[in-house]
């Protein structure tokens, strides 16, 4: 090695560098992980703000019910799923497996239970609407039984895609951790 003042180690030109400038693979699939999290993490949020829109305005009657329709059940236990939101975002940075794992169950309990309920609630209407062409919930002139079932097709994917990015992520952190105490 070579100080910056002094000579250049002999047998060398400066460029034998590559070769210790690997990152290992583990971690470059850590990085990626991390960066689907992130970024499903993003698409999350912007559906619980559609979400949480329908229920504020409605609640607060800032337009009329004929506008934007009084919200289902289900919506409600779903804005709890910004709790898993924050879990995942704070395991991120400093890699911390309790945050994850309490991000992965409240997912299933906040986001995908409460989807699996709206499916069954909205089932009859949806029946209903497309059987005799009635719907008396309207979000912008649209039927809100559809609409909603839009959003739920988008969510159940975003949290499909959650759960299994975490999950690997999860064991790419594990491996990590038992190699440390290995050694």
């Amino acid at each position: 090695m070579t100080s910056r003042a002094g000579p250049r180690a002999a047998g060398t030109n400066g460029s034998d560098f590559r070769q210790r400038e690997r990152v290992a693979p583990k971690y470059q699939m850590c990085a990626a992980l991390k960066s689907e999290v992130r970024k499903l993490n993003l698409v999350h949020l912007l559906l619980w703000l559609l979400v949480a829109a329908q229920v504020t305005v409605s609640h607060f009657n800032l337009v009329s019910h004929d506008t934007v329709s009084m919200p289902y059940q289900w919506e409600y236990p779903y804005l709890l799923s910004l709790l898993p939101l924050l879990c995942s975002s704070l395991s991120l940075p400093k890699n911390n497996i309790s945050y994850l794992v309490l991000s992965m169950i409240s997912a299933g309990l906040f986001s995908v239970a409460p989807l699996i309920y709206g499916g069954m609630e909205m089932f009859p209407v949806a029946q209903q609407l497309y059987r005799h062409g009635k719907a008396y919930r309207f979000i912008f002139g649209f039927s809100a039984v559809t609409v909603m079932y839009l959003i739920m097709v988008v969510a159940v994917q975003v949290h499909a895609w959650q759960l299994y990015y975490m999950k690997k992520l999860l064991d790419s952190w594990f491996d990590t951790t038992q190699e440390k105490k290995k050694k």
